[in-house]
């Protein structure tokens, strides 16, 4: 098979699917890998290493895409991308295509099999493609939110973790999974006054016994985000339910009563943000306000470190890829169910049910069709 590792386009993503020792692994089992010049840069990886890794150096994207019979990303197709779509190709990548409804249509008329990292969920329940990239977008929450609300970046000119004598922030965590329990750790570290707010009370009680009196664990309701947002100086939205659309917890009205200058960082915004007055922003322009209240919500926030995660992501995707490489996509999923759990879309139809759920499409299962 040919794998293509086309270099990234969407806004400040500097990652890359694949890494030289990956392309080594390939090749050894058998496989034709096609990197574009210079898709390894921005994670400090060069040209010269995967060729030296056995890899064939593409000058253009569209002979990357063209050539390939799989296609390994990091982000889903930009609309640039858009062209290079076509039936019998199998794409591999984050996704999130519940909240865009105009790359699902590209992808079911070019008859593109796509599936989607954050889709893939083994036996035990966990997501094992989205927890690296949540684990850095968690640390990042903080170390983000620290930075803004700092009165130079138009936040309410608090230090965190506070001094002796000056209390410190006060931060909220929406959502007790990965990201949240990453962004926990990082606030706790920095001194702040933490609470976590989750629907699920056994999660609470895991949180509980992980951090003791450190946090305060709150159960989920309007009642309790309402009265606790009053209150807070930065807020992290941590929720997912995978394939499908955030949940929209947070409300306009609750928004406007938050303190003037207070941050909040939407980590769901993937799947279309957990805020109501969220909207996608970018690295280069990554903030708005609100109601004075300082909104970010990049959409690919682990960019903003590459090497991490570039390194972080390849850990845990090569081994599906290599899975799909050896045995071609249809023979992968009928004997790897969590991997057939991350399709999305397959030969023109929909075949994830969230994401058929989330923009009122047909839903085709996946069993009967492969």
């Amino acid at each position: 098979m040919i794998i293509g590792v086309p270099k990234e386009v969407k806004d400040h993503e500097a990652r890359v699917a694949l890494v030289p020792s990956g392309v080594v692994a390939l090749r050894e089992a058998g496989h034709e890998v096609l990197v574009e010049t210079h898709a390894g840069e921005g994670s400090a990886i060069t040209d010269r290493e995967y060729m030296h890794a056995g890899a064939g150096i593409v000058e253009k994207a569209a002979d990357v895409w063209k050539k390939a019979d799989l296609i390994i990303k990091v982000k889903e197709p930009q609309s640039s991308e858009f062209v290079h779509l076509r039936p019998n190709l199998t794409l591999f990548t984050y996704l999130h295509l519940a909240p865009l409804p105009e790359l699902t249509n590209r992808l079911l008329e070019s008859k593109t099999n796509g599936v989607a990292y954050e889709t893939i969920i083994e036996h035990d329940g966990s997501l094992p493609l989205l927890t690296p990239m949540s684990e850095v977008a968690g640390r990042m929450s903080v170390q983000v939110g620290a930075q803004y609300l700092e009165a130079p970046n138009g936040g309410r000119g608090l230090l965190l973790g506070g001094v002796p004598g000056v209390a410190p922030a006060n931060v909220v965590i929406l959502g007790g999974g990965v990201v949240g329990t990453n962004a926990a750790k990082i606030a706790l570290g920095m001194g702040a006054h933490v609470s976590i707010i989750d629907r699920n009370l056994n999660r609470l009680r895991q949180l509980d016994d992980i951090f003791g009196a450190r946090v305060v664990t709150l159960a989920s309701n309007v009642w309790t985000i309402t009265e606790t947002l009053k209150h807070a100086d930065l807020v992290v939205g941590a929720v997912l339910i995978p394939g499908a659309s955030a949940p929209k917890l947070v409300r306009r009205q609750m928004i406007a009563n938050m303190k003037r200058g207070a941050v909040v960082v939407d980590v769901a915004i993937d799947q279309g943000g957990c805020f109501e007055t969220s909207h996608a922003t970018t690295h280069t322009e990554p903030i708005y306000f609100v109601d004075g209240v300082l909104h970010y919500c990049v959409s690919n926030m682990p960019a903003a470190v590459p090497h991490t995660s570039t390194f972080a992501l390849t850990n845990a995707t090569f081994p599906y890829l290599l899975e799909l490489a050896n045995k071609g996509l249809e023979k992968a999923v009928d004997e790897h169910p969590g991997l057939r759990e991350g399709v999305n879309t397959y030969k023109g139809y929909v075949t994830h049910p969230a994401v058929a759920t989330s923009q009122g499409r047909p839903y085709k299962e996946l069993a009967k069709m492969a």
